[in-house]
């Protein structure tokens, strides 16, 4: 097997079972703090650090790409992205540096994502691959991807859903047509949240998966990877860290939120998806400086626009 071949078997292995690790987890006092349920700070005491700032300086510190590996499990995980045929269009939200992109386009910020991306040899790439920032939680998305009227054709029929931080919407029904239009590219064929959801506060995530829903064509799919409930990570975090019920805040002002299969399940559901797949990867591998055990715990979903 090759080097690259070993790498990408490693992220499908199911080294241990999750609810041992749940019940591990949830009978260590050390760990209790974890477990328990949070109180808001009043207004005077919340933390005021720009999320954005916070992130842009996180990708500065991290701009030579080493940090972030590409991710050639990818096409094994989902492949759907391989099989999808010429012309498909894949929206994939917060690139990074490109970790992500490149290995769907072989088979700041944003600068060094052109620059990994202009590097790597990949054919055509500058018809394939068009970077732009935007803040899906809180604008949109922009026009160019599907106006508002292609987006109201691209809705669904009228349904009410409450999702798990309170938040009642109506979805809207419509007809697609799957030519491309002139206002814009007409939608796209799959949207990947690939660690990207987790940095968003949860009571706007509903709001960042309708989001995702309206660019969507229907029976486009939404291929989702973040990061699970009780993975490394979550432990390393201290009790002063907690910025909500498994939601954490960096020292640098990045944020992490640690979904349970329940959670991830409702939050797609409510925003008009169907579930097609969902469950935790749960990998252990060795920190090579120190030789530590490391379990390490996903939640990989597949969700699809309904038809």
């Amino acid at each position: 097997m090759s080097a690259s071949a070993a790498e990408a078997s490693e992220y499908h292995s199911k080294d241990f079972n999750w609810d041992t690790l749940r019940l591990e987890i949830e009978n260590d006092p050390s760990l209790n703090y974890h477990l328990l349920p949070f109180v808001s700070p009043q207004p005077e005491q919340q933390l005021t650090k720009d999320p954005i700032k916070a992130w842009k300086s996180f990708h500065i510190q991290h701009s030579s790409g080493k940090f972030f590996k590409e991710r050639r499990y990818l096409l094994k995980e989902f492949p759907e992205l391989v099989s999808c045929g010429d012309g498909c269009k894949v929206l994939e939200v917060g690139c990074g540096n490109g970790s992500t992109a490149l290995p769907i386009l072989r088979n700041e910020t944003l600068q060094r994502a052109k620059e990994f991306v202009a590097a790597s040899n990949v054919a055509s790439v500058e018809n394939r691959f068009r970077p732009f920032y935007c803040d899906f939680a809180t604008t949109g998305f922009p026009k160019w991807l599907a106006c508002a009227n292609c987006r109201e054709n691209l809705g669904q029929k009228d349904q009410i859903c409450v999702s798990d931080v309170g938040e009642e919407r109506t979805l809207e029904t419509g007809s697609w047509s799957m030519e491309e239009r002139s206002c814009c590219v007409g939608g796209v064929d799959f949207v990947t949240l690939i660690f990207t959801l987790s940095a968003v506060p949860l009571q706007i995530m509903p709001t960042a998966l309708r989001e995702c829903f309206s660019v969507l064509k229907p029976g486009g799919m939404l291929l989702f990877r973040d990061y699970g409930l009780y993975d490394m990570t979550m432990l390393r975090f201290e009790p002063d860290q907690r910025v909500g019920f498994r939601e954490y805040m960096r020292a640098d002002g990045t944020r992490s939120y640690f979904f349970c299969l329940d959670t991830a399940k409702n939050l797609f559901n409510c925003a008009g998806f169907i579930e097609l797949e969902i469950e935790y990867c749960c990998v252990k591998s060795v920190n090579r400086r120190n030789g530590k055990s490391m379990q390490r715990v996903w939640v990989h979903g597949k969700f699809q626009k309904p038809t």
